[in-house]
């Protein structure tokens, strides 16, 4: 599995995502390999309406319905078809209570993809936190052009995936080539979450093709 978080660089404005998704798409059935498209919440009905194929948005708040000016529920994006969504990503952070309470009133069939950043945050509030995908990003190490988590964290990496052994580990940050997926998979990750080095690339398509060739 490859998540691909759009985050908000002006390549995904407007039409970008649409074009990007498409390349997801694209990639993924070449590839055989599945791709997700993390998009703004702004963009992810067109994208699933348009491309017919799983989307999750990047950060959902703790709110179901009611009068709650300006926030996003997970269950209204439930309801809308989109498929999952990032929770607690290091440019996104929420409280660990506040986790726990989103997470047991939850959309069923909504997938929760919980990020961490750390060993510790692993055994400590996030282990009895149950999420349907954990995450494993070093804040450090994220937008890195020369290092990755698979050179410089391998050792957590096979940790986390030990600490959760039912659960599926994705790893990001500083994800930049081929040799880093192969790293991260031998290690017991199921797959991996990437951004700027696939949005910003001159050709995404080609990157993202040289990245799924690793499974």
């Amino acid at each position: 599995m490859i998540l691909v978080n759009f985050k908000l660089y002006k390549e995904t404005f407007s039409d970008g995502a649409l074009k990007l998704a498409e390349i997801c798409q694209k990639v993924s059935k070449k590839s055989g390999v599945e791709i997700i498209p993390v998009v703004s919440a702004l963009d992810a009905v067109r994208i699933k309406e348009k491309l017919k194929m799983k989307v999750y948005v990047q950060a959902v708040d703790e709110v179901d319905e009611g009068a709650k000016t300006g926030f996003i529920s997970p269950f209204q994006t439930s309801e809308l078809k989109i498929d999952g969504t990032l929770i607690n990503h290091s440019e996104h952070r929420i409280k660990a209570g506040t986790i726990k309470k989103m997470l047991k009133n939850w959309p069923k069939g909504f997938k929760s993809v919980l990020c961490i950043s750390s060993f510790g945050q692993a055994e400590g509030w996030a282990k009895n936190i149950k999420a349907d995908i954990i995450a494993y990003e070093p804040k450090e190490l994220i937008g890195s052009k020369d290092k990755s988590v698979a050179t410089e964290k391998p050792e957590i990496i096979k940790k986390i995936v030990e600490k959760y052994p039912k659960i599926p580990i994705l790893v990001g940050a500083g994800i930049h080539s081929k040799e880093d997926v192969v790293v991260s998979l031998k290690l017991g990750a199921k797959g991996i979450l990437i951004s700027s080095f696939i949005v910003k690339a001159k050709n995404p398509e080609k990157e993202l093709l040289e990245i799924a060739s690793a499974f």
